[in-house]
């Protein structure tokens, strides 16, 4: 069996022999609404195919497909010496990736800057003038002020900007919207590569941005880089979202480009916003709050259901309205002030619910006491493991959906998929769980070994973001300059 196939899961059935009826019926009522069956996977799949070509029609539909302009594989002869900077959900990491021209090797230094909340909702200049000054602080560190000033060529940088952008060159973006709970005002509708390269100007930084890049289109380069049979790239964290590499004639909305059909160029769909029409996902009530109450309603109705961000209020909604259900006796009689703080807990809360080894659930009940100051008996902490599991499957089993499409789309029959983020990485049994829904989908005959495997990602937001640069300098040598904005400083 490979090392992420479907593993059988132990069963809790005989622990819920002391559950009251009531609370046996809303469990019953929960597996009802999180469960997605065999068939459904395939429905969704099959909508998922339709609205991934749409995206590349000229016409466009919900998943934006945006083309990056990353126009081939490494082929492991790149080198040099470049930065990588990825501003992600969380923290902002500056890196310095060494390509030392040998297949599959390089050498990384990096830090971490936290990502402070009131950026998150302030507005552009301050957004630009924190990464920048991160950025001057990790040169500055891990270079001499005498080696700076006698740079006579700058520094070439790829910038993982992980939220949707409309890129007719490489070197920019058009950021479409916010995501990942970012509401920063003045930065929709512009070019985020000039907005930075002007913050970095001010400073006089000896940096280059050569690639603006989203964190899959990183981890499909950066797996392909190690791994030959990587064909996706796939992040499943914070946020959803993946890429693959597609043939320009199957791309209508960039034919008055001219260029030949079969040339490849990396797509990087942003399929969060996969059914923002809601025709096939199986929404609940509470997805359908979560929709509602977010800063923009209507939009990533996919990335709702299944990433990290969100994972946990769907426990903490689930957990309030039956609280608040006089029909079902749940933390009767206690304050549960600090469960009705939306957004209060996270997927990692879930997780340990998830990883409770012992059979009275002990740890549940320290967690649920230490986070929420809720005492649970018995009865409540079954219902509370059961509500983890039925959430975080049905994550993982629509998390496959994606690839699953992209495979029929492309007729891969069988390949690897790179994936990265907290929740892939971090969740327990996530990976075993999208397996088994691939298979599902995909009619893999029993007995065979899995024919498409989703297995840890090479550091896509680093060293792709760094292979990216190189490639597209590579390419400007070359003269094959689509796609390509300001060639100053790339030559």
């Amino acid at each position: 069996m490979p090392a992420f196939g479907p593993r059988r899961q132990p069963s809790r059935r005989g622990s819920m022999a002391d559950v009251p009826k009531d609370l046996l019926e809303r469990i019953t009522e929960l597996e009802h609404l999180f469960t997605v069956d065999a068939s459904k996977l395939k429905e969704v799949m099959n909508h998922f195919v339709k609205e991934l070509e749409k995206g590349l029609s000229k016409e466009g539909g919900s998943i934006p497909m945006n083309p990056t302009w990353v126009m081939d594989y490494p082929d492991g002869h790149e080198e040099g010496t470049f930065l990588a900077l990825d501003m992600g959900g969380t923290n902002l990491r500056v890196c310095e990736i060494i390509l030392p021209k040998e297949k599959g090797e390089f050498e990384i230094i990096q830090s971490k800057y936290k990502m402070p909340e009131e950026l998150k909702t302030g507005n552009s200049d301050e957004l630009w003038e924190y990464i920048a000054d991160c950025i001057q602080q990790f040169i500055e560190y891990h270079h001499e002020i005498e080696e700076l000033e006698d740079m006579q060529e700058h520094i070439p940088l790829g910038f993982t900007f992980s939220y949707p952008a409309t890129q007719e060159y490489i070197d920019h973006g058009i950021l479409q919207r916010w995501t990942k709970g970012f509401d920063i005002s003045g930065v929709e509708g512009k070019d985020v590569a000039e907005l930075f390269e002007n913050a970095l100007k001010k400073r006089k930084l000896p940096i280059k941005l050569s690639a603006l890049i989203n964190d899959t289109t990183g981890t499909l380069i950066a797996s392909h880089y190690t791994d030959e049979t990587m064909q996706i790239g796939c992040i499943f964290g914070t946020g959803c979202n993946a890429a693959y590499m597609e043939n320009v004639g199957s791309v209508p909305k960039i034919a008055h480009y001219n260029l030949p059909p079969e040339m490849p160029i990396a797509i990087n769909c942003e399929y969060g916003a996969f059914d923002n029409e809601h025709v096939v996902l199986p929404r609940t009530p509470y997805d359908v709050i979560i929709d509602n109450d977010s800063p923009r309603p209507g939009q990533q109705s996919f990335e709702k259901m299944i990433a990290g961000l969100y994972l946990g209020e769907l426990f903490r909604l689930v957990l309030v309205d039956l609280h608040d259900n006089k029909d079902c006796q749940v933390f009767e009689n206690q304050d549960i002030s600090k469960l009705r703080k939306a957004y209060t807990l996270d997927a990692s809360f879930l997780s340990m619910i998830e990883e409770d080894p012992f059979e009275n659930l002990s740890e549940t009940g320290d967690l649920l006491q230490r986070v929420l100051g809720v005492k649970a008996n018995k009865p409540e902490l079954e219902l509370c493991r059961r509500l983890a599991e039925l959430i975080g499957t049905r994550a993982a089993r629509l998390s496959a959906c994606g690839v699953a499409a992209i495979c029929k789309k492309k007729n891969i029959e069988t390949c690897h998929v790179g994936a990265d983020g907290s929740v892939f990485n971090k969740y327990p049994h996530f990976k075993a769980r999208g397996a088994l829904a691939l298979r599902e989908m995909l009619d893999w005959p029993k007995g065979t070994k899995d024919k498409v495997s989703i297995l840890p990602a090479e550091d896509g937001s680093g060293v792709g973001a760094a292979l990216i640069a190189a490639l597209t300098i590579k390419r400007v040598k070359e003269g094959n300059l689509a796609g390509i904005r300001n060639l100053e400083g790339m030559k």
